[in-house]
């Protein structure tokens, strides 16, 4: 059966959770509802009305798509008007529409790691921090004969990851005390009697973000009717994300190899570049979208050169005048996550056995032409 466009999009948001996303971004549904079964999805960079078209075209439900369709908030809705000619389209034909803008972008598997993939840039840090992962030790005590259960149940809702290890816990041994009072049903015991039972006390890590889900797990496996647990705030840094992705290449190249590499790989008309174009370059950062501002970024981080969009001619001369190269293939390489996007949805979809189809919009949102 097809999914329901809450559960499209609650499975996309494992690959794009709102709260990457920086504040005030306009992400999330901006029109229609989620509250409806979808046959299909159309994946789009943006959404104009040649997309919208397309959409209609092939019996599309909901699209998901990168840049904001309502990027400021309306103070009227004329269908006169471009933008308004394409809301009536959406709500007329029941199109739902669903951003993911800068979440998508600073993601694991995102925008910017599509971008890096691409051009073969391993391995890869972000470029500009954005979020810093708290973490949590999460503490429990069980019976020793379901300390087992109770600890995987805890591992499948995300705790225990430490770096690139996962199922990380620690357990001791001990005896735990608890007096039944009137109106419990004790698992262990009875009502207005002291117990002793041997038990085990489990430690894990937890990021903030998983935290009630691995307590609400907790709680569902382990056979108490009161469980004990403790939680601590912890001083070490968890998982950063950001903006951007920075690595180095397999081997020195030319500045001009890498632009007509980066041309290939991201599909792009044109490439303009600053910088000697004889220069080697092995550390590369790579922004989608409009990278002008994160030039100090790639400096301090040791690039050799960044990749990104809408380089303003100001900002060129301040690159060259500090030795960084610049490689602007415009702000529409942002299209492979078109595919990228639609290949995870696909997966995650067929793996939870729904028969929704989802297709990458074959319209080019490019504006700019060459000649």
């Amino acid at each position: 059966m097809p999914a329901k466009g809450q559960t499209v999009i609650q499975l996309f948001e494992e690959l794009a959770p709102k709260w990457l996303a920086l504040p005030d971004d306009a992400i999330g549904l901006q029109i229609g509802t989620l509250h409806k079964s979808v046959q299909k999805v159309l994946v789009a960079l943006d959404v104009t009305m040649e997309v919208v078209e397309e959409a209609i075209a092939l019996e599309v439900d909901l699209i998901i798509s990168h840049h904001a369709l309502i990027f400021r908030p309306l103070k009227n809705l004329q269908t006169d008007r471009p933008l308004g000619k394409i809301y009536e389209k959406c709500l007329k034909h029941d199109i739902a529409v669903y951003t993911a803008h800068t979440n998508l972008d600073i993601a694991q598997g995102g925008v910017n790691d599509m971008l890096a993939k691409a051009i073969q840039l391993q391995p890869t840090d972000c470029l500009a921090k954005v979020h810093e992962e708290k973490l949590y030790k999460f503490v429990c005590y069980v019976p020793q004969k379901q300390k087992e259960a109770v600890m995987h149940a805890c591992f499948a809702a995300g705790a225990g990851h430490i770096g690139d290890y996962s199922h990380c816990s620690f357990q001791l041994e001990g005896v735990g005390t608890f007096k039944p009072g009137s109106g419990t049903d004790p698992y262990i015991g009875k009502q207005g009697q002291v117990e002793h039972v041997d038990e085990a006390r489990l430690e894990t890590v937890v990021p903030e973000r998983l935290l009630k889900k691995v307590v609400q797990a907790m709680k569902q496996a382990h056979p108490y009717e009161e469980a004990a647990y403790d939680i601590f705030p912890l001083a070490l840094p968890g998982k950063t994300y950001g903006l951007g992705r920075i690595g180095k290449l397999d081997r020195p190249i030319t500045l001009g190899a890498l632009a007509e590499q980066v041309k290939t790989a991201y599909h792009a008309s044109f490439a303009r570049i600053v910088g000697d174009i004889d220069r080697k370059v092995s550390k590369v950062a790579v922004l989608g979208g409009a990278g002008s501002k994160y030039i100090h970024q790639a400096l301090f981080k040791g690039a050799d050169v960044l990749i990104t969009g809408d380089i303003d001619y100001h900002t060129a001369h301040d690159a060259l005048a500090a030795g960084l190269c610049l490689i602007d293939p415009g702000h529409h390489i942002e299209h492979l996550m078109k595919q990228g996007v639609t290949d995870y949805l696909r997966a995650v979809l067929d793996k939870n056995h729904y028969k929704t189809e989802v297709l990458a919009s074959k319209y080019s949102t490019e504006p700019f032409q060459i000649v």
